[in-house]
Order: C-alpha cells, then structure tokens, then sequence
C-alpha cells in the first residue's frame, strides 16, 4: 500500500551573548493568567516526567531537553487529534480538564509573556507550516495553528530539489544562524508537511565569570574516574538553597527573568536518584526555598550536543494510540482515505555554557504516516554529575534541563 508520510519539527534555538550594560530596566513582567498558570503547571509537570522517564535508559550518560519545544510540538500536533488519540495526547501532556480552546489561547498568551520579558534578553519564538502542493488540509487545523501559533503557512513542491533549502533558509534565519539545516534533501517522497517551531534566545549572565580566573580543575565521573575540565569560578551573593539530597544555585541572565538553576548531588548521592527525585510538588518546593547567599562557585565550561527518539517514552507515558496505525485519529488533520499516525518523535539539542552565558539550541521532530573572592561563605564545587534546568521566573517555564555526567569541550 502506498504510505505518505506527515512530520512536524519544533525547533527552538538559544544564544547567550553580551548585551549592552546601558539598556533600560525592563518593566516588571505582567501577573499571569489562570489558563497561563494552568497551562505552564502542566507543561513543568510533562517535562519534569519526561526527563525521569528518559533517564531511566540513560543512566550513565548526558542528557539535555527542552520541555517547552517537546510540548509545543506535540501541542500543535493536538490540533489535529480527535477521539481516543486526542484524549491519550492530552493526558501525556498533562492537559486534561482544558478545552482545545484554552490549551491554544494559553500557548498564544504565553508566547506572547515569554517574548517581551527583559530588554536585555532578545526572545523570539517563530512558527510555520509548510505542505506538499496538490495535498488539502483540514482548514481548521491550519486557521488554528495560524491564529494561536502566528504560523506561517506556505505550499511547497517537495519534489523541486532546491525545496529543502527554502525550509532551512527560514530556519537559519529565525535561529539567528545557530541551527542551518533541519531538513535533509531531497526530501522524503512520502513526506507530506513540516511543521516548524523555532525560538531564539540571546543573553549574557547577569553576573559574568571573569576569563581570568578559570583554572584547569578535576571533574569525577559516576563510575570515580577523573578528567581535566576548564573551572570557571564565581564569587558573590547569589539565590542559594541546599537540602540533604543536593546543593542549588540560580545563576540569572540579563534583568534577571531567565535563569539557569544548578543542582549538584551531595557526596554519596547518585545524580540519577535526585532525578528520580523530579516532580511538580518537589520542584516548587525546591525553587520556593531559594535565599540569597554569598556563595563560592566553580562551574565547568562544556559543550554537549544530545540526540533521542521518544516514541517508546511518550508510549510509556500514555500516548501509545498516538502511534498505532490503525487506531490513531488524526482526522481534524486531514480527513482523506489515508489514516495517519506519529511514526517518530524525534529531539536533537545543543548547549555550550561558558564565562559570558550560555548557548543553547533544541529541535524536536515529529513524524506522522500514513498506513495505506576568598571563600566567606557557601563553596559549592561542581566537580562531579550534576542537573541544569534553564527557566524562566516569572512563569516558571522550564525550557532546557540537562544532566551533565562528563562536561566535554571539543
């Protein structure tokens, strides 16, 4: 039987850099709506269980993802979800109890928050659509992909070998150049559509590491073994929390409204147990306890560039239907002869952290077919496996977390 194949690529792409010291403060960020709240609760509430999940089968390596690109994929995908598959999507995502309604108007309001934060940090989000000429779409699914996503949405000959470069052109130009191709050519004759997010984010660490000061230091891996890693090194009153599982620090970026949190395991602790640890109770309970402290900091530079398939996660938390030939329903999608269902989910990232900030990318894809100072205070050495999340304050959005196992520069 002929199969045709439909794939959905977010992509979000991150850029720390040096922003001019005399721009105005931001104005302080607008309370959230009860549907944002709801809507950020569930998306903190699906990645902090993807990232265990992953975990699990990835116990002795580096892990990095960004929950808001996997939910902003897969909550466009919604759209065109109907019946038992829309419903199974929902639950993964922890949407259930929202109308399609509410889910979309809060990712527009939300996208609309996380972009006009801080005029130190330049935050951009991008969407579109692009479809194979003589194939028609269910024009509901497409207005509301336009309406709450702003997507762009253009027909494009998949056949014309140059078709590949128009899609990587506009994601080129949104990532600022940080991620060139996402499409490989020629493209797949089965391929059908793509649907792309990207987002851009440009910053610089609210406190900078001085150059100067970063030292070759040992870092000890999980089975005890050491490497020689560059230590950068940071003295000053920061947000600081420490319980008997780990030590926590929040280093911010810009005014302050984005910050990355560090959780370094206490000696004895294995950094899979305080990932095993992750939940929405315990993550707020952690993030509410932060002070501020004089804290005596050494952070590795690294560079880590992280790929997976997330079919059998999202399988085991819930959307298997989604994946099933015959009985996944994507009829508010497109209600031909064909049957369509997700064939791959896919995520690729990047993250660099250096003494200016950090820089920071993440692709998910998602692939539907068809069946027919000297220390005075707090020294917090991160010199073993550690936990990074990249977040946002004011929503507490959490768009990177990563565990670290080996810092690798290369």
């Amino acid at each position: 039987m002929k199969k045709l194949n439909f794939i959905l690529i977010a992509l979000m792409g991150f850029v720390f850099t040096q922003c001019a010291h005399n721009n105005p403060i931001a104005p302080e960020a607008r309370e959230l709506t009860k549907l944002e709240k709801s809507l950020v609760a569930s998306d903190n509430k699906f990645g902090l269980k993807l990232f265990k999940e992953i975990n699990k089968a990835e116990q002795d390596k580096n892990i990095f993802i960004s929950p808001l690109s996997i939910s902003m994929a897969l909550g466009m995908t919604l759209n065109g979800a109907n019946g038992e598959t829309q419903a199974a999507m929902e639950q993964t995502l922890e949407l259930a109890g929202l109308t399609t309604d509410e889910i979309n108007r809060s990712y527009q309001s939300l996208i609309k928050l996380l972009t006009n934060l801080d005029r130190k940090v330049i935050f951009k989000i991008a969407n579109s659509i692009w479809y194979r000429q003589g194939w028609t779409f269910e024009e509901a699914f497409i207005n509301l992909n336009k309406t709450y996503f702003d997507a762009l949405v253009q027909s494009l000959d998949f056949d014309d070998p140059n078709a590949a470069s128009i899609i990587n052109k506009w994601v080129k130009d949104n990532t600022n150049g940080l991620i060139e191709e996402i499409v490989e050519p020629p493209i797949n004759p089965l391929t059908v559509m793509f649907l792309i997010n990207a987002i851009y984010f440009k910053g610089t660490w609210t406190y900078e590491f001085d150059k100067e000061l970063t030292q070759d230091d040992l870092f000890t891996r999980l089975d005890g073994s050491q490497r020689t890693v560059p230590m950068m090194k940071l003295n000053g009153d920061l947000q600081y929390f420490e319980n008997e599982l780990f030590q926590a620090v929040d280093l911010p970026y810009g005014n302050e409204l984005f910050s990355m949190t560090i959780l370094l395991p206490r000696q004895g602790v294995d950094v899979n147990n305080l990932v095993s640890q992750f939940s929405r109770d315990n993550w707020e309970q952690w993030i509410g306890s932060f002070s501020e402290e004089p804290v005596d900091l050494c952070l590795p530079k690294f560079r880590l560039e992280y790929e997976t398939k997330l079919n059998d996660v999202l399988k085991s938390l819930g959307m298997a239907v989604a994946f099933e030939p015959y009985q996944a329903d994507f009829s508010g999608m497109y209600t031909g002869p064909e049957n369509l269902f997700i064939s791959k989910v896919k995520h690729k990232t990047f993250v660099e952290v250096d003494e200016e900030g950090t820089e920071a990318a993440a692709v998910t894809s998602v692939e539907v077919t068809d069946t027919s100072a000297g220390p005075k205070g707090i020294v917090m050495k991160v010199d073993h496996p550690f936990v990074l999340v990249i977040r946002e304050n004011k929503s507490q959005t959490l768009l990177f977390m990563g565990k670290i196992v080996e810092p690798i520069l290369e």
